[in-house]
């Protein structure tokens, strides 16, 4: 296993990953909110990854799958409140994520440099 290779790093670029696929399926969600028919998309990863880190793994696909939430009369599901929502959750994650992994690479860089 190499250096960028550890169950931590994995976990995080597959966290990131599945992050900004759901920034993008959240984005065009919105973007389909007047279209008749258009059945909103979830990303799920999450419970995958937890499993995959216990595994000692941490790689993970982000999966994307039709919501089944109730529709309109037009056939379209997609709720602006709960995009928004979810919007604002996933740029969190995302925050939390980018920090968590500069900060792997900072003690990595301080610990380069003593050496």
């Amino acid at each position: 296993m190499g250096l960028f290779d550890s169950v931590s790093n994995v976990a995080l670029s597959s966290a990131l990953d599945g992050l900004a696929l759901r920034q993008r399926v959240i984005a065009d969600n919105i973007a389909n909110i007047q279209t008749p028919g258009y059945r909103a998309q979830r990303v799920a990863f999450e419970d995958s990854l937890a499993t995959a880190v216990r595994r000692g793994s941490g790689a993970v696909t982000a999966s994307v799958a039709r919501s089944l939430e109730p529709t309109r009369e037009d056939g379209n599901n997609v709720n602006l409140d709960t995009e928004t929502v979810s919007n604002v959750d996933t740029q969190l994650r995302y925050q939390l994520a980018t920090q968590a992994a500069s900060g792997q690479f900072s003690a990595l860089r301080t610990a380069m440099r003593t050496s």
